[in-house]
């Protein structure tokens, strides 16, 4: 049988996990994404911008303001991250959301959290932290695995697979480093800035696949407000694509000083990325705008029709390509795991819903086609 995303919204988000999950997942989406923009970056434009802060007394106290707003978020993202991972992994013991490796699965999660909240009293040493990045490491193969044993489509199949290596890329280079200071070892590890800089790639290549995986792109649809709306983001995507791959050379031709000015604007764009998110920017810059707009318009969509697809993949790139801190690895783990709670919307519903379906028929002409 053909697996359907048909879904109807106003059955609600809490008809699945509850109304305290649903809830508090909205809110996470939301606070990790202001969180990213007043923390992780603004705190570190005001450090770019130290000397004009020093010159005038209000870009001071409202970089100041900024950032201590962007600290309180980063308590609130981290305590309701753990709200709803906890609730997550109580569902699945209750059986509301079994999977194929539930019996892994929970009680590794559940290992991680202790030693998150572990961690938070006593800071990990570097055993700990490759302790703790190996067994988030091993959560992501099994969330992948889970996500991999359902029937979907290969687009959203590549997709989950090129993400998982671009995250492991970070983890291998973690886990190593970490692993070779332990032991004492000066030299460097074998491949791993090789493998960081690939991990980084593959992560901006998952960015861009989640339109082609969730953005409903598909060039048979005869949906016409579908078809309208793949062809001007595509266009609206290429131009972006292109202008940006050329403007340094066209401002070059038109002024050598304004192109100079616009190398030093993004060398400082990529001083804040790489503070605040882990893009080192080694790609052109066009890739990584491309995954921002293909990315932004997926979780927008998913967000707006009401599935945990929008908020896991959202949470799954807010996160960051370098995991440095724990609300960031749950961050990536919960993402996924939304992503897997969705199947059981897509897989058919057996019982009494199952026997008034056949006895109504087809509902498909009713519900329209599939957005």
């Amino acid at each position: 049988m053909k697996v359907s995303h048909v879904m109807d919204k106003a059955a609600g988000w809490a008809d699945e996990q509850g109304l305290l999950f649903d809830t508090a997942a909205k809110f996470l989406l939301w606070a990790a994404f202001f969180e990213l923009l007043l923390y992780r970056l603004v705190s570190r434009l005001g450090m770019h911008l130290s000397k004009l802060a020093a010159k005038y007394e209000s870009v001071r106290i409202t970089f100041k303001v900024l950032s201590s707003m962007g600290f309180t978020l980063l308590n609130v993202v981290s305590l309701l991250v753990f709200l709803v991972f906890s609730i997550a992994l109580l569902n699945k013991v209750r059986a509301i959301g079994s999977g194929r490796y539930d019996a892994w699965l929970v009680p590794a999660a559940s290992f991680l959290l202790v030693l998150t909240v572990g961690f938070l009293i006593f800071p990990p040493a570097m055993l700990g932290s490759v302790v703790y990045n190996v067994v988030s490491w091993a959560i992501l193969i099994l969330l992948v695995a889970d996500y991999l044993s359902v029937p979907r489509p290969w687009s959203q199949r590549i997709m989950i697979v090129v993400y998982l290596l671009g995250v492991s890329g970070w983890l291998y280079y973690q886990v190593v480093s970490t692993s070779y200071g332990l032991m004492g070892l000066v030299q460097a590890p074998p491949f791993v800035h090789e493998i960081n800089r690939l991990g980084e790639a593959l992560m901006v290549l998952a960015s861009i696949l989640v339109f082609w995986a969730y953005g409903g792109f598909s060039l048979t649809t005869k949906n016409k407000r579908q078809q309208r709306r793949t062809v001007a983001f595509t266009l609206t995507a290429v131009a972006a694509f292109l202008l940006l791959l050329f403007v340094d050379s066209l401002a070059g031709l038109y002024d050598p000083a304004l192109a100079e000015t616009l190398r030093k604007a993004g060398e400082g764009i990529g001083w804040i990325f790489q503070m605040g998110m882990g893009y080192t920017f080694y790609l052109p810059f066009a890739l990584y705008m491309m995954g921002l707009l293909a990315w932004s318009y997926t979780v927008v969509k998913l967000y707006t029709m009401g599935r945990y697809e929008g908020i896991g993949i959202g949470l799954m790139f807010l996160a960051g390509y370098a995991l440095q801190l724990s609300h960031l690895t749950l961050m990536v783990l919960l993402g996924v795991m939304l992503l897997t709670l969705e199947r059981r919307r897509a897989l058919p519903q057996t019982g009494t819903r199952t026997e008034a379906s056949a006895l109504a028929g087809d509902a498909r002409p009713m519900l329209g086609q599939q957005a």
